[in-house]
């Protein structure tokens, strides 16, 4: 819709890099009450969010180039230019998730007490991240005729111009906005470390994985689904082998 967010003279504010920017800091000002809420430190999930950010740009982008090399081939330099959308989530994720990894066993902290408290905030920076990818045109839908299709004009805009869409970006903000309030409410009565976490891993998968068969931007497929999809079934996967392993030592009626 608006590539450009804010323009002054020759400087100007990418409406991606901004909500991208935005979601983050929101989630880590979640998470960081959480925290204190919970009697952590806020510095271990601000130094915490570093490697995260670290992480997730490495790999989102990495797995974004490697999936369009055909792109990227003739320029490669072209892979620096962030501000052009161009974030694969489950590279980010993969990468944030090492990350993340490498700062908590180096300092001995509690893995999976760490990874439930951040859960919600992933969700709810993903939700606002989302309005970047809307802005900019990214991760575009099939061609509807809805009533909420969405046309985009801007030439600057990734997207298809001229054809009604449908919002996909919009699609995935909810869904994600969705997430995060069921787990926001769930964290305090979950049952064993991690699965909160776990929930987060399979939501998400599910709702990538419904999402996609709506989007319209080229994609890697692999027989009849698209690479995302694929990793989104390994998540709900492991989802659900952890849930049965890690729900075991915990005692109640929920889990044989």
């Amino acid at each position: 819709m608006h590539p450009i967010l804010v323009k002054i003279g020759t400087i100007s504010i990418p409406s991606y890099g901004f909500f991208v920017a935005a979601g983050f800091l929101l989630g880590v000002g979640l998470a960081v009450r959480r925290a204190r809420q919970e009697g952590i430190d806020p510095e271990i999930i601000t130094d915490l969010a570093f490697y995260i950010l670290l992480g997730a740009l490495v790999g989102a982008r990495f797995y974004f180039v490697a999936e369009h090399w055909s792109f990227y081939r003739g320029k490669p330099w072209e892979a620096l230019y962030l501000w052009r959308g161009g974030l694969a989530f489950y590279g980010g994720f993969i990468g944030a998730f090492f990350f993340g990894f490498f700062y908590v066993r180096r300092n001995r902290l509690p893995l999976w007490d760490l990874a439930d408290l951040v859960a919600p905030s992933i969700a709810a920076g993903q939700a606002v991240g989302r309005l970047g990818c809307f802005s900019a045109g990214c991760c575009y839908g099939k061609p509807c005729h809805l009533p909420w299709a969405v046309t985009f004009t801007d030439p600057r805009s990734l997207a298809r111009l001229g054809v009604p869409l449908h919002p996909t970006q919009l699609y995935h903000a909810l869904a994600n906005l969705l997430i995060f309030l069921f787990l926001y409410r769930f964290y305090p009565k979950r049952r064993f470390c991690g699965e909160v976490f776990v929930a987060y891993l399979f939501l998400y998968g599910l709702c990538r994985f419904t999402v996609e068969f709506f989007r319209g931007d080229p994609r890697t497929f692999i027989g009849p689904l698209s690479l995302p999809q694929w990793f989104s079934i390994l998540a709900m996967l492991v989802a659900g082998v952890a849930y049965l392993v890690m729900g075991r030592k915990v005692k109640g009626p929920w889990i044989s």
